[in-house]
């Protein structure tokens, strides 16, 4: 979902309705940017059996995504009023196909057999709040903003691993770049922006479902890090 090496000029950040939300709800995105499976990474104390474990239900979690990034794209299309949306999302598609393969590769390093994976309940139920943002009344300024939400969340989280001062393991450094790269960074922040363009226009209403929509993806968010950690 993730890895966009290269990247265009860089987008100058703005500060908008995400900021505010972030700051309000800095508890919950704390939470499943830094958390304890993150840390673990950076400092060099990760279970591996942990990251197996991530690494499996995380490569189900991309296959349910990929018709959820598809659904954006059709909607980008049809809804945004502006061509670069398309061109956005469809470079994050087009990705998808590359993280697949890379899941499979990983999978096969750490003998991780994909197909004797089940979906455990905290991906299930990541995936049904996937499943029900596709419907046709979600407002497209609410689903850009689950859009973001659920792509920043890897790429702060792998980032901080990357940051000055870790101990990541040298065996996890290629997850940790995947999503950690300036390419993806920037391509989250093209994301963000078309975000914030669509809620400077939003109803009072709008803006109430997008904020709830964002602090439940980081609520799944933390919810998958501690399924990973065996929490659920």
């Amino acid at each position: 979902m993730k890895n966009l090496e290269t990247s265009s000029m860089e987008e100058p950040e703005k500060t908008g309705m995400i900021d505010t939300w972030l700051d309000k709800h800095s508890s919950i995105y704390t939470a499943a940017t830094r958390h304890a499976f993150v840390v673990s990474i950076r400092d060099g104390s990760v279970d591996l059996s942990s990251f197996r474990t991530w690494l499996g239900q995380d490569y189900l979690f991309v296959r349910g995504f990929v018709p959820f990034v598809a659904n954006v794209l059709i909607r980008a299309g049809k809804e945004s009023g502006e061509s670069s949306d398309m061109e956005v999302v469809l470079g994050g598609l087009a990705s998808l196909y590359d993280e697949i393969e890379w899941f499979k590769r990983e999978g096969s390093k750490w003998n991780v057999d994909f197909s004797t994976i089940v979906p455990q309940k905290a991906n299930q139920e990541y995936r049904r709040f996937l499943e029900a943002l596709m419907s046709s009344g979600v407002k497209y300024a609410v689903i850009m903003t689950a859009f973001w939400a659920i792509e920043a969340v890897y790429q702060e989280s792998f980032a901080h691993c990357l940051e000055d001062g870790n101990k990541t393991p040298a065996e996890l450094t290629g997850a940790c770049h995947r999503w950690g790269n300036d390419g993806f960074k920037q391509y989250c922040l093209s994301v963000k922006n078309i975000a914030e363009r669509c809620l400077e226009n939003a109803s009072s209403e709008v803006l109430a479902e997008a904020e709830n929509v964002l602090v439940r993806v980081l609520e799944h968010e933390v919810a998958f890090w501690e399924m990973s950690r065996g929490g659920n």
